[in-house]
């Protein structure tokens, strides 16, 4: 496709060399430490939820009803308990700040007590959406945002049920160089008890290339996100024009009518200054941003 940036062997390649899930290795001629010492951000604070925006199906941006999303124990939690029914209210909770090419890293786990009338294929599900559209953007009844949604599961009482799966609201991929279109499609990754802290980590470099890893394996990977299909209701048909490829977007957690905790959510962004001679230089930067470097 002409919006295609580069071959999967090319960026494995340069990938490899960069060693993004790994620890950087030193040499004489290497940069100083720090320039390869990672830094993490975290985007949840574990005291409220500032740098977010609530939005649940049949709500303005901004509402949280019930306290869908709140923090719990410096943990941030979404819950139920002021829910008579669920009906369909689907939430995300969606970042203030827009990321390009990143790492993103969830710790989740699953809580007892879905919420009465939760559909069933919701036991133990949620997710982390990556290159989403912004809460504002989404129209009131609108149930899913326009995004890459990485699937989050639990057992629920099942022998096998993968996690870190991909679901696409609104949205498609390219598998193998072959533009996919089925919603949602399982990773290779072990079944985990809902009740288990599960670390997954989200490579994702602009419309080019995007991986899922678990516990540190890696578990699925896919290229050129873009706008296109369905599975999504009631989106602004301004937002909404297929065949756009998704190069940055926001960041957001789901409410699916499952209680779910995370006591993780970072970023490790990969956009940023590349001049060695910079103070703030990373030499696990793959994208450049020169204005933001910094100079002593």
């Amino acid at each position: 496709m002409s919006h295609f940036r580069a071959s999967c062997s090319l960026l494995s390649f340069f990938l490899s060399l960069l060693v993004l899930f790994s620890a950087c290795t030193s040499s004489e001629s290497s940069p100083p430490p720090t320039a390869g010492q990672k830094e993490w951000t975290p985007l949840f604070n574990g005291k409220n939820l500032n740098g977010w925006t609530p939005k649940i199906t049949g709500q303005t941006a901004g509402i949280n009803k019930g306290n869908t999303f709140r923090v719990e124990d410096g943990k941030l939690t979404v819950g139920y308990d002021a829910y008579d029914q669920f009906d369909g209210q689907f939430g995300h909770l969606v970042s203030d700040t827009t990321f390009s090419h990143y790492v993103v890293a969830v710790e989740y786990r699953f809580l007892d007590g879905q919420a009465p009338g939760g559909p069933g294929w919701a036991t133990e599900n949620s997710g982390v959406m990556v290159h989403s559209q912004s809460a504002e953007t989404m129209t009131r009844h609108q149930d899913f945002p326009i995004s890459i949604e990485v699937q989050l599961l639990g057992s629920a009482g099942q022998s096998q049920r993968s996690t870190a799966n991909l679901c696409t609201p609104g949205t498609h991929v390219l598998m193998s160089d072959t533009l996919t279109t089925t919603h949602c499609i399982n990773s290779d990754s072990k079944t985990y008890p809902g009740s288990e802290w599960v670390r997954v980590e989200t490579l994702v470099l602009g419309d080019s290339l995007l991986q899922h890893r678990v516990n540190g394996t890696q578990v699925l990977e896919y290229t050129n996100p873009q706008i296109g299909g369905g599975s999504v209701a009631h989106p602004d048909s301004s937002i909404k024009q297929d065949g756009t490829p998704l190069t940055s977007g926001h960041i957001a957690v789901q409410s699916e009518s499952h209680p779910v905790q995370f006591r993780t959510v970072e970023v490790l962004n990969l956009r940023g200054c590349m001049d060695p001679e910079a103070a703030n230089y990373k030499s696990y930067y793959v994208a450049s941003a020169p204005e933001r470097c910094t100079y002593e």
